[in-house]
């Protein structure tokens, strides 16, 4: 849909009163500072570490498992011992008694083994529960850290909210009274100029800012309002003082 033809001071307005706005979302924003990517590093870090911990829990529940198997191997095995030396009384030669007594070497190797692993286990599981125990200190700590952050953000989210939104519905609007020509230039200007300021107001004789004096010829036109002016040496669109105290005045009134 094509936009409303509108004059140049009220392009000049909508375009001082966007870059006004654009500066208090800037300071918002800066007051902020690194909190946002401070918080999601941090709850990343506690994710990692309940995966971590969840993970260490597993392996000592498949350990102690283990240790169950072995125990009950042991039973068998002490089970079957038991059998063959009881067989053995029974033996009609040598031969039989002497494969009773392999079965019996046999189920004391397996018990043995049993064993071993069982002491195995354990250290594993003593070394997992000194690392779970590190892990769970970390853990307390980056939450009560991460608590902490949240709070700050959340502080300043709270106290910044119902102004961001009524910052973003007063972009849209003046954003929709500059035509988009217009518009990309001052997104470009803003994009690269110090402090993001595309539209600046003259200040004893300056561009904002700036210490290059305007002519005053120029200085005259820009207070006409009746064209666009870009100062020659900052690249920024240059609104008359005036003006500008008048939608300075007109946001603040807006945001207070």
């Amino acid at each position: 849909m094509a936009k409303k033809e509108v004059t140049v001071e009220e392009k000049l307005r909508a375009l001082y009163d966007l870059q006004l706005i654009d500066s208090r979302i800037d300071e918002i924003r800066n007051v902020r500072g690194e909190l946002p990517l401070e918080v999601e590093d941090l709850e990343d870090e506690v994710a990692g570490l309940n995966t971590r911990l969840s993970n260490l829990a597993s392996d000592v529940a498949n350990l102690e498992s283990d240790i169950t198997s072995k125990k009950q191997a042991i039973t068998e095995a002490k089970g079957l011992i038991a059998k063959y030396e009881e067989q053995q009384k029974n033996v009609r030669n040598n031969r039989e008694f002497d494969s009773l007594t392999k079965e019996v070497e046999y189920q004391e190797l397996e018990i043995q083994l049993s064993e071993k692993r069982i002491k195995e286990y354990k250290v594993k599981i003593t070394q997992k529960n000194e690392v779970i125990s590190n892990t769970k200190a970390k853990l307390t700590q980056q939450e009560t850290h991460l608590t902490h952050k949240k709070g700050e953000l959340d502080a300043i989210l709270k106290e910044t909210e119902k102004e961001e939104e009524l910052l973003k519905q007063k972009s849209q609007e003046f954003s929709d009274s500059i035509d988009d020509h217009l518009l990309k230039a001052y997104t470009r200007i803003r994009n690269k100029v110090k402090n993001g300021l595309a539209v600046v107001s003259i200040e004893r004789g300056a561009a904002g800012g700036s210490f290059f004096t305007i002519p005053p010829q120029v200085q005259l036109e820009i207070a006409n309002r009746k064209k666009i002016t870009i100062d020659e040496h900052s690249g920024r669109i240059l609104v008359d003082a005036a003006l500008a105290a008048e939608e300075r005045e007109k946001i603040d009134n807006l945001f207070s």
